[in-house]
């Protein structure tokens, strides 16, 4: 399941969902509604934060994401902020921006940049997008990748 946000500062060119830029765009959902809706998901392993830019909305997607992990979900999230920027001591938001990475298993981070796109990446756009272990990351204080993932290459069917 992937819930979409409505909103994005960083107007990524190319991006593959511009409709979801508009930070008055789009149509309010009540959180307790996405709850329920998650409570019913039967043969999926996780949802999706996508957007828009999720950590424009992290106590909303907090309380979404925390119901996910309680029913056994994975949860992952893309952002087009780096994580050094959601936790920067500076970052107005750093602790909202904390309590929902502590509720995120995987985080795709990094603005889509066209100039690194390519297609053959797993679960990401460009090459400087990374994707990110966010429980081992927060327990080590060092951002640790899923290897398994940042190879360069796709499977290709054989």
């Amino acid at each position: 399941m992937v819930v979409w946000t409505q909103g994005c500062i960083h107007n990524c060119k190319e991006c593959h969902n511009p409709q979801t830029h508009d930070l008055c765009g789009g149509h309010e959902v009540d959180t307790q509604d996405i709850v329920d809706k998650i409570k019913t998901l039967k043969l999926q392993r996780g949802i999706t934060l996508s957007g828009g830019e999720p950590f424009l909305q992290p106590e909303a997607l907090e309380e979404i994401a925390r119901e996910a992990k309680q029913n056994s979900l994975d949860v992952w999230s893309y952002t087009g902020f780096t994580i050094e920027q959601l936790l920067d001591k500076n970052n107005p938001s750093r602790f909202k921006n904390l309590n929902l990475l502590k509720q995120i298993d995987v985080l795709v981070d990094g603005k889509f940049e066209i100039s690194k796109k390519d297609f053959m990446l797993k679960f990401r756009g460009s090459s400087n997008q990374r994707i990110i272990d966010v429980q081992k990351t927060l327990k080590l204080k060092k951002v640790v990748l899923v290897e398994e993932y940042m190879q360069d290459e796709l499977c290709e069917a054989k």
